[in-house]
């Protein structure tokens, strides 16, 4: 056994006994508030960031931390420093939907090495699925090796997941009047939709809005599943920054091509 499937192992027991002690005795039972940017937070979000950055540092002390509901201060100076390894961590994936008592949200967490993410984990606790990836190794569902259905050959078969709220207004009346696939949910939780991607639940893929912490463990986890992503601008999407990206991604070379050319 390798030193990351070690660490994906003790990540595992930290993130599934924060969620069991921490997170789920919230559920139902908490109150959202706005954030300077408008998106909600609840104490769970805080209580849970707090819980496995403690466990982080007790175990594996070499790294850094960084993770959404850092201070704005914080946020913005950890580039700055020497950050050669660090955990990259979304609590509450999906608050808004925690808040909401709608059973789609997840913990999502990244471990981040000279600028590439080297292993990812994402739990739901409510279907007590975790999808996990180390970088090479491919992406696994609960322990085992994630493997697909094929997928549609044709754009018009797929079924996409699309956050219409942060994309451009011209983009999405296109894709309302237009629709170039069969059908099409929003769900509310960026590392789930990675997952779903990574599983074949659905096909094709597109948020305009997307933070570091948002996707640096799921994109790994649809990529080494056999993924194929981009950003709007056909970039890769990984950045190690604040800087929100736009992105597009598929289950296949194939479908996404089809996809890139209709939205871009």
């Amino acid at each position: 056994m390798n030193k990351n499937t070690n660490i994906i192992n003790k990540i595992e027991v930290i993130v599934k006994s924060v969620s069991k002690e921490v997170l789920l005795p919230c559920y139902t039972k908490v109150k959202a508030q706005n954030k300077a940017d408008g998106s909600l937070i609840t104490q769970a979000d805080i209580d849970v960031q707090n819980a496995i950055e403690a466990e982080l540092y007790s175990h594996f002390p070499e790294y850094g931390f960084f993770a959404e509901e850092l201070s704005d201060t914080e946020l913005n100076s950890f580039f700055e420093q020497n950050n050669s390894g660090y955990w990259c961590l979304d609590p509450i994936d999906g608050t808004s939907n925690f808040a909401a008592t709608l059973p789609y949200f997840s913990i999502s967490l990244a471990l981040i090495i000279n600028k590439e993410t080297v292993l990812g984990l994402i739990y739901d606790p409510v279907r007590d699925e975790c999808f996990t990836a180390i970088k090479g190794e491919g992406a696994r569902l609960n322990g085992q090796p994630i493997i697909r259905s094929q997928a549609p050959e044709n754009l018009s078969e797929c079924m996409a997941i699309v956050d219409f709220k942060r994309l451009a207004n011209e983009l999405s009346i296109k894709l309302v009047t237009h629709p170039p696939y069969r059908s099409q949910r929003s769900l509310g939780s960026v590392a789930l939709d990675w997952c779903w991607l990574a599983m074949g639940r659905c096909h094709i893929y597109l948020h305009g809005k997307q933070m570091l912490w948002d996707y640096a463990a799921g994109l790994l986890i649809a990529e080494e599943s056999g993924c194929v992503t981009c950003t709007m601008d056909g970039e890769a999407i990984f950045d190690e920054s604040l800087k929100a990206q736009k992105i597009i991604a598929s289950t296949d070379k194939l479908i996404q091509k089809q996809w890139v050319e209709f939205v871009i």
